[in-house]
Parts: structure tokens; sequence; C-alpha cells
């Protein structure tokens, strides 16, 4: 016996109420579901900006503590550091230190420049000059060439400065370029071209006044082979000494050659000098990290 399936009769206006009721519903749905993923976008995008706050403090805080071991580093390793060569041993410890980097950079960048210019020093003087010379035994030809070799001397003591201001320029580049490339702190950075800038001045300083000296030694030295030139065949030699027959011409020629004793002690001097200034200079690049 089967059972009758009763029929649910829907009127149309009911139909209708049932419909709009589900779209309602959708519709309500729809909306809780949008403001869900704007509260969630909106906290993803706080959390966000929160980690990279804190990525970027720390890395601030990582750099400058990577900045305070490297200068620690650096000034443990010079402690006691009297010699450029050292300074390599240093670095060999701690081959990334940007200051070690710094100090034995500058250390050969010197030591360059300083060969450069030793040889346009020896430049100055013609060969002939470097040789000793008996100027008792010396004929009319040897002191005709001695004074010209000391004419051209004097002559390139006076071109020597704009030679050696043009190498401390390139110096000054060199150092200063490989300097910012290593990113230092501002303060040394600051410190280490302060420190340039004065051992260039420094050195330019001595530079000229040793050059003053030469040039007068040389100008005296060509004074006193100008009056033998002069005396030649009347002046004998004894003991070392030139006796001439005028006092006159003795007068002129001691004169002449206490002009050239003052300026080759004067020479000496300004060369003591500069190895005090070499040396002083080095103590201020171990310490240029301080």
């Amino acid at each position: 016996m089967q059972a009758a399936i009763p029929q649910i009769i829907v009127t149309t206006e009911a139909a209708r109420d049932v419909a709009q009721l589900g779209a309602d519903a959708v519709e309500k749905f729809a909306g809780q579901s949008t403001k869900k993923r704007i509260i969630a976008a909106c906290l993803i995008l706080f959390i966000f900006v929160v980690v990279v706050s804190v990525v970027i403090y720390n890395t601030g805080d990582l750099g400058k503590y990577q900045e305070r071991v490297a200068i620690r580093e650096s000034q443990a390793a010079l402690q006691g550091v009297t010699d450029p060569d050292q300074i390599d041993v240093a670095l060999l410890q701690y081959p990334s230190n940007r200051y070690l980097k710094l100090v034995a950079m500058a250390a050969s960048v010197v030591a360059e420049t300083n060969a450069a210019s030793e040889k346009l020093s020896k430049d100055v003087e013609p060969p002939a000059l470097a040789k000793d010379i008996n100027l008792g035994a010396a004929s009319r030809s040897d002191l005709e060439t001695l004074s010209r070799d000391l004419k051209t001397a004097e002559a390139n003591a006076a071109t020597f400065l704009p030679r050696y201001t043009a190498l401390l320029n390139a110096e000054r580049e060199k150092l200063e370029d490989f300097a910012r490339s290593l990113h230092p702190a501002a303060d040394v950075l600051k410190r280490f071209l302060e420190g340039v800038n004065q051992w260039q001045a420094e050195t330019t300083d001595l530079a000229s006044k040793t050059l003053s000296a030469r040039g007068e030694f040389y100008r005296a030295y060509g004074k006193c082979v100008q009056i033998l030139l002069g005396e030649i065949g009347r002046y004998s030699v004894a003991n070392g000494q030139f006796i001439f027959p005028f006092q006159s011409a003795a007068d002129r020629y001691n004169a002449a050659a206490g002009s050239m004793a003052s300026a080759a002690r004067r020479i000496a001097e300004l060369q003591e000098e500069r190895k005090t200034t070499v040396q002083s200079q080095r103590k201020r690049w171990l310490h240029v990290v301080d």
C-alpha cells in the first residue's frame, strides 16, 4: 500500500518572500566576507610595517655594532706599531678591516710619493755633481764644466716645487678616493683627510725651505768656482787650502765658501726636520681611528 505524497502549494507571493529572504542572506554573508578580507589585509599590512621597521632598526644597530668592532680591532692591531711593515702584518690578521686597509693604503701611497719626490730631488743635480770633486786639482776645463752644472742645478731647484706639488695633488686624490671607497665613519674620514692636508702642508713648507737652501748652496758654490777660474794660474794649494796672491780674492773666496757651508748646514737641518715630520705623520696615520 503506497502512502500518498502530500503536495505543498506555494503561492506566488510566498515564493517572492522566500526568494527575497535568500537574497538578503546572500548579500549579508557577502558583506561580512568583504569586511573580513579588509580587516585581514589591514592586519597583514600592519604586521609587514612592524617587521620592516624592526629589520631597519636592527640593521642600523647591527651596522653601528660592526663599526665599533672594526674600530676596536684596528686599535688593538695597531697597538705598538711603529713601522709601515708592521701595518701589513696587522692587516693579515684582519684582512677585511676597513680601517687597517685605510692605514696600510696611506702608508703605501705616501711611500710611493716619497720615492717619486726623491727621484725628482736627485734629478735637480746633474750626475757630475754627485761625485767628489777636488777643486785644488781641477783644471780649467773641469772648473768650467762644474760651473755649468751648478747653474743647471740652481735653475732646476727653482722649478722643482711645481713638480713636487703635482705629485702631492695626485697623492691627495688617490688617498681621498680610496678612503671614500671604504665607507668609513664620517668622523674617521674627516680626521683622515685633515691629516692628509696637514701632512702635505708641512712637507710642502719643508720642500720650499730645502729648495731655497739648495739654491743658495749652488749659487755660493758657483761663486767659489768663478773666483778660482778668475784666479787660475795665480793661486796655489797648501794643506787643503787655497793661497791667493791678493787678499781681495781670498776674502771673496772665503765669503762664498762661508755662504756655501751655511747653506749646507741648513740643508742638513731641514733633512732632519723632515725625518721628524715623517715619523709624526706615521703616528697620525696609526691613530686616525682613535
